[in-house]
């Protein structure tokens, strides 16, 4: 199927589905302002401000074709690309606006979940700098999910240069029903769920526990997961008071790459990398205590939260050896301030927030599945880092607001390099990123926004103190980069929101994003903040209500121009980031019988995403990626059973690839998988 037929598609399924019904629809909800937020006690006090933000709700992600990949959640977001990589549990992919790093694990955007900041600062066992995790995550804990598109929010800080994630988790009582499930999947996949809601006084409590199993569509793949997470609430006076202990633990093993032309001409697409399946494990415990208004945002709010991180992953890289990479990290922070209101019209936020990360992080060559002497890194780190911000809106007319933030942030890091001793480094550095906006309502049904504002990217602990080749412990030698600096971007956005007629909504931005200096290696073992890298796009995203039953949603992402202005010479320009992202769907809900049917079909496909392969480089396109999706849930008394169905048709064709002077390299994915669950209400 082409790209140009793909809307047509989704559309068609929006007519088959055009059945009256009594029952409200479920829609993702794009805005350029959110007020009275009853979510603050989350922990992120007053975080939306004008700009391209889309709203997620525990409802809509029921409706989602979630399973056990929390990148699913944003399958509907506009200009996002979201995936897990299918080698484990190894991070999660998180790429817009034109933001890719090596890896994509979403190291470009700030992700919280509860007021806790998520990025994990030079992660060995993971990939690079600042990925996300979310493993430790299942559909059943997440409430809300907030993507809010640029720097815009002075309350997101390290990795804030495309935009800001934040999830809030649910609550006991009432809000949540305790059930139990168990799930069927294609290629061995097993889960059973259960959650346990109750209200004990005062107190509400949450018990969430997982098991999740798969062994995979490529020979060597598997993983076995297990997550428990406990949530207790409270409101006392004027404030909602919340801790949650969350504990995870998973066993995996990824088949690794395989490269595009090998499979073009024969190879079995559920090979293995090498023959050689990579491994690894992971374990993460963390403690979360949130105190925030009751309800609005006026008043103060607190964050405090201690992790015990553990992760390993081993790549393949030849027949016989790994590399394998290791985290041992135990992280504590917290975040405090205050948040004024006047009537309707002003808001004042201003807060500080700290947080320590101390540990073991290395990488290290791996023959015959044993360990060697040869590391490319070895660090025990100590990062400090703590900031302080501020942010106002002011209405000065009743059509006219304003907006201003601020953050100042300072890093304080102890660096010690086990493998270059003479590498090892004291850093000191800060960095200031002013926000500011304006949003007018033009109209009853028209509101226009605009942005401009910074976000930065702190260095990487291998960038600050270099490790050199790959060797044993205690080599002599080293370089260390200390006066490298933060990355900065500048983001200018134009965005409006408009309701046409009854029923219909209609959002779009423009955006173009400057980074003056982009930390980029120019010697061996020398990092510096130079260059410049600029990113423009647009995007447009519409709903519509058909009736109470039928809804549908259109969007698109156009990513103009992504690339570095100065490259190295023989490097290419482009980074490596779809240029086009059609999401659309649509959904029918209502009675069937004595139950409730509720029907979803989402469709998503990428195209015009640039890579370089041969010696001298040579631009190539990635082969063009459609998945379609489609769920049927069916509500009966205290019984919901629901059917789920993925076709991912082009051949070779995957979400989850990478350019090479070799070829592209693939994760081969199933043309059609599916499965089965079962959930008891009690």
């Amino acid at each position: 199927m082409t790209p140009k037929a793909f809307p047509l598609v989704c559309v068609l399924a929006a007519t088959t589905a055009a059945i009256a019904a009594e029952t409200a629809p479920v829609s993702v909800e794009v805005k350029g302002s959110k007020e009275d937020d009853e979510r603050a006690a989350a922990g992120i006090a007053g975080r939306l401000l004008p700009s391209a933000v889309t709203s997620i709700t525990a409802e809509e992600i029921a409706t989602i074709n979630v399973g056990r990949d929390m990148s699913n959640i944003f399958r509907r977001v506009p200009g996002v690309v979201a995936n897990n990589i299918d080698q484990g549990d190894t991070g999660n992919g998180f790429r817009m606006r034109g933001f890719a790093t090596q890896g994509t694990h979403g190291a470009d955007t700030a992700v919280y979940i509860d007021g806790v900041p998520q990025n994990i600062p030079s992660s060995q066992g993971g990939a690079g700098h600042g990925p996300v995790f979310l493993e430790w995550l299942t559909p059943e804990m997440v409430d809300t999910v907030d993507v809010v598109k640029g720097p815009v929010s002075a309350l997101f800080g390290d990795q804030n240069r495309a935009g800001a994630v934040a999830i809030d988790t649910r609550e006991g009582g009432a809000a949540t029903q305790s059930s139990a499930a168990v799930t069927a999947e294609s290629y061995g996949g097993r889960r059973g769920s259960l959650v346990l809601s109750g209200e004990y006084g005062k107190i509400r409590s949450l018990l969430v526990a997982d098991r999740y199993i798969s062994a995979g569509f490529r020979h060597g793949a598997r993983n076995a997961r297990t997550n428990v997470f406990e949530k207790l609430s409270t409101r006392i006076g004027d404030g909602l008071y919340s801790l949650r202990a969350s504990y995870y633990q998973s066993d995996y093993a990824g088949a690794g790459y395989l490269l595009l032309p090998s499979l073009e001409s024969g190879l079995d697409p559920h090979a293995t990398q090498f023959n050689l399946p990579g491994f690894g494990a992971a374990r993460r415990s963390s403690l979360v205590f949130n105190r925030g208004p009751a309800s609005g945002d006026a008043g103060w709010f607190a964050t405090a939260y201690a992790e015990d991180f553990e992760r390993s992953r081993a790549i393949t890289t030849s027949a016989t050896q790994h590399t394998y990479g290791y985290d041992n990290r135990r992280i504590f922070g917290g975040r405090f301030g205050n948040s004024w209101t006047l009537d309707d019209t002003a808001v004042l936020t201003v807060g500080a927030e700290v947080r320590k990360d101390r540990g073991d992080a290395y990488r290290r060559q791996y023959q015959y599945l044993l360990p060697t002497s040869r590391y490319i890194n070895n660090q025990n780190i100590d990062l400090l880092t703590y900031g302080v911000f501020g942010q106002a809106q002011y209405r000065i007319l009743p059509s006219l607001k304003l907006h201003g933030g601020a953050r100042y942030d300072r890093f304080d890091y102890e660096l010690r390099n086990l493998k270059l001793p003479a590498a090892s480094a004291t850093y000191r550095s800060q960095v200031f990123t002013p926000k500011g906006g304006v949003i007018w309502s033009a109209a009853p049904a028209l509101e226009i926004y605009a942005n401009v504002a910074e976000g930065f990217r702190s260095p990487a602990a291998e960038q600050i103190s270099a490790s050199g080749s790959l060797g044993p412990l205690g080599a002599a030698g080293g370089v260390v980069n200390a006066g490298i600096r933060p990355s900065k971007v500048r983001s200018h956005d134009l965005g409006f929101n408009a309701r046409p007629a009854a029923g219909w909504t209609v959002a779009g931005a423009v955006y173009a994003i400057r980074n003056d200096d982009e930390i980029i290696n120019t010697a061996p073992d020398v990092y510096v903040a130079s260059g410049q890298t600029t990113r423009r796009g647009y995007e447009l995203d519409t709903h519509y209500q058909w009736s109470r039953a039928v809804s549908a949603y259109l969007n698109y992402g156009r990513i103009l121009r992504a690339q570095l202005d100065n490259p190295a010479p023989g490097a290419g320009a482009l980074l490596s980031v779809p240029a086009h992202t059609w999401k659309a769907g649509a959904q029918y809900r209502g009675q069937l019988g004595d139950g409730r049917l509720t029907l979803n079909a989402d469709g998503y496909a990428t195209a015009g995403n640039p890579y370089y392969m041969g010696s001298p480089s040579t631009r190539r396109d990635m082969p063009t990626y459609v998945r379609y999706d489609l769920k049927a849930t069916y509500d009966h008394g205290k019984y919901q059973a629901a059917l789920f169905f993925t076709l991912q048709p082009h051949e070779f064709a995957s979400d989850i690839a990478y350019g090479t002077t070799a070829g592209l390299l693939v994760t081969t994915l199933p043309r059609t998988q599916g499965g089965v669950s079962l959930r008891y209400f009690f």
